[in-house]
């Protein structure tokens, strides 16, 4: 159950739009995400493998982490790693998972909250779940998204939002039957607390069994959505789709997901991420924890990294100090 919950019929209702120039978005694509593992060995879904980028753009890369119930002893997180050239998203919906950086940042990401990173020119830093929870172990489920930005954006400074579980905005769909948590951008008249360099919506709704959802979708912007977990049917079509799916969506002005009337024992509800955002429309060179514009650009970030010039470990920091190693000949995944 996702940390940040209400009673929908006491929430704002998103408006259903009409008129006969409003369609609904067909399905392009429906991919499974393979199972991986990441850092110190924590279970991940790979959400967006098999996609071609200039389907997710402004997106490239998205983790579903867990879900995973831990015993004591068992939580994992991982090693000091380099970013430059784009922005992480991590949203936990159970557990809790402690970040510190290289420029004095850190704190604690836990049941609801975002933590929205624009790495810029470069950052070093971790996430490890605290002391007491490697000690006790519990529930660990969360989402690590990135989000591209534009060539004029890549070499900004660092930056920080903390988006606290009271401050995600809560609306209900149309018939009561999903709640809706608008994590960053806009439906209808309702915003999202994020700020964002690309214009871009991200949005997590719970939906009961027979429930329907239905939402306005600016008609720039992409439309992708993953079953994190239970049974639904997406689009125009009412494609089924099933936990560790993706759909990618064609062009129109309304999204539509649909819970099934029978949903499995460990997930009586349908949790569903609903991402969108204005195509940047430019190069991406990737290589491991780097997206920038030019594979010259790509190596400029890897030497920065080994001379040092993306920042150091402090010296005091309550975290391991095992540091990724990157192999210029061996990009990471």
């Amino acid at each position: 159950m996702p940390a940040v919950t209400a009673d929908p019929i006491t929430l704002p209702r998103i408006e259903i739009p009409s008129g006969p120039a409003l369609a609904t978005r067909p399905v392009r694509s429906v991919t499974t995400a393979p199972s991986g593992y990441e850092g110190e060995g924590f279970p991940v879904r790979r959400a967006f493998a098999g996609v071609d980028l200039a389907d997710l753009d402004p997106f490239v890369h998205l983790d579903q982490m867990g879900e995973v119930e831990y015993g004591p002893g068992e939580p994992k997180g991982t090693p000091w790693h380099p970013h430059r050239g784009f922005e992480t998203v991590t949203y936990m919906m159970d557990g809790v998972i402690r970040h510190a950086d290289s420029i004095g940042g850190g704190g604690v990401i836990s049941n609801g909250a975002t933590q929205w990173m624009t790495a810029g020119s470069g950052i070093l830093h971790i996430e490890t779940p605290p002391e007491d929870v490697v000690a006790a172990g519990g529930l660990f489920h969360g989402l690590q998204l990135w989000v591209n930005l534009p060539a004029r954006d890549k070499w900004i400074d660092p930056r920080y939002q903390d988006i606290e579980p009271e401050s995600v905005k809560l609306l209900a769909s149309a018939d009561a039957g999903a709640i809706v948590r608008l994590i960053a951008g806009e439906i209808g008249d309702h915003r999202g607390p994020g700020g964002t360099h690309t214009p871009m919506t991200m949005v997590h709704a719970t939906i009961s069994p027979g429930g329907q959802l239905v939402l306005p979708w600016p008609a720039e912007f992409n439309a992708l959505g993953y079953v994190l977990a239970g049974n639904a049917m997406v689009g125009a079509e009412r494609r089924p789709v099933t936990t560790g799916q993706l759909t990618v969506f064609g062009p129109g002005h309304t999204i539509t997901v649909e819970a099934g009337e029978t949903q499995e024992g460990r997930s009586p509800q349908v949790e569903f991420l609903l991402l969108g955002g204005r195509p940047i429309r430019e190069p991406v060179a990737w290589m491991g924890p780097f997206v920038m514009n030019t594979k010259a650009e790509l190596q400029q970030a890897y030497e920065d990294f080994q001379a040092g010039r993306l920042g150091t470990v402090p010296a005091t920091h309550a975290a391991p100090t095992d540091e990724l190693r990157l192999q210029a000949d061996s990009p990471l995944d």
